[in-house]
């Protein structure tokens, strides 16, 4: 589907601009065109079919499911589930926090839902199936629901409603299920298409600067950084890698988009896949802007005990696939 791609980047990078094939620079730069063409392709593929889906499917259909149905431990499941197909970054963290939380769902429900949006999502799916094929995608999509499910139900059995700043619980406490209730007609699809790409190009402009930085990061690290250069700090031997990737990723920021061409150097290099995913699921799902914004809602114990627990979880994830595999 991309032969086209290299075509041209090659073309472009070896022939219009002169620079010599094999060098440190025309690799890097082919590798920053290549990327850039295929990953904002199908981000704007994936986005406009998210976007569809989730105007027919939105997220208060998905807090309402999930709170009027007793799923005796199958909530944790679901609620994973829906945070794959439903796009939201941690900058939505705080509004879905407290509608979930408002909505009568459990606070452990309600962080499975909240780690695994931003971890697993269709563009993710998209793109990570074209740079690493469907098991690598397979292994990726199955790892981040399990650890969103198992770090979700360990918050929750650790009873942190007393946590919750005094401004939720003030929320909690005037909440009124009339406001709760959507009163829009059902539109047809060419009504809502606009508003579809409309959202769609905002979600791109908005995520392409990390992606472009990403793509930029990892046309450096292709093309100048030597193999094996990681492989004192990250490799296979070393049994402390997992836990080095995880907290060189927590204090990075970036969407699973803008991280997956560095994903992609640091597997060409030889770096074990269990360790580059925990790596990818540390700077996705724990971010210090993201504790900034749950900051709102989450005392300092709350927030320091959800960051570890989610930072153990992917450590052990990154152990056992590395095993795995």
């Amino acid at each position: 589907m991309f032969n086209w791609t290299q075509v041209f980047a090659d073309w472009f990078v070896y022939d219009l601009l002169g620079i010599a094939q094999g060098s440190k620079l025309g690799d890097s730069l082919n590798f920053f065109v290549f990327d850039t063409i295929k990953i904002f392709i199908l981000l704007a593929i994936v986005t406009i079919f998210m976007g569809i889906i989730n105007s027919f499917f939105p997220v208060e259909k998905v807090r309402a499911f999930l709170s009027k149905r007793k799923w005796y431990g199958a909530d944790y499941f679901m609620a994973s589930f829906f945070g794959t197909v439903t796009p939201f970054c941690s900058c939505s963290s705080v509004p879905l926090f407290i509608g979930f939380v408002r909505g009568g769902i459990p606070l452990g429900v309600t962080f499975a839902f909240l780690i695994s949006s931003p971890l697993v999502d269709g563009v993710t799916v998209a793109v990570f199936f074209g740079m690493f094929g469907l098991r690598t995608t397979l292994i990726y999509v199955i790892s981040g629901i399990l650890m969103s499910m198992v770090a979700g139900f360990i918050l929750g059995k650790l009873r942190l409603e007393p946590l919750l700043t005094e401004w939720v619980r003030e929320i909690l406490k005037n909440k009124t299920s009339s406001s709760d209730v959507n009163t829009e007609e059902t539109q047809g699809f060419i009504q809502i298409l606009p508003n579809i790409l409309r959202d769609a190009t905002e979600i791109i402009k908005g995520v392409a600067p990390y992606i472009l930085g990403g793509i930029a990061i990892g046309g450096i690290m292709h093309g100048f950084v030597p193999t094996g250069f990681f492989e004192h700090y990250i490799s296979k031997d070393n049994p402390i890698a997992v836990p080095i990737a995880v907290l060189i990723g927590v204090p990075m920021y970036s969407n699973t988009a803008g991280i997956l061409p560095i994903m992609q150097v640091l597997v060409e290099k030889g770096i074990p896949l269990g360790t580059v995913i925990a790596f990818a699921m540390s700077v996705v799902a724990l971010s210090v802007p993201e504790g900034l914004l749950l900051k709102k809602v989450m005392t300092t114990k709350m927030l320091l005990i959800f960051f570890s627990v989610v930072t153990a979880c992917i450590i052990l994830s990154g152990y056992l696939f590395n095993l795995i595999l």
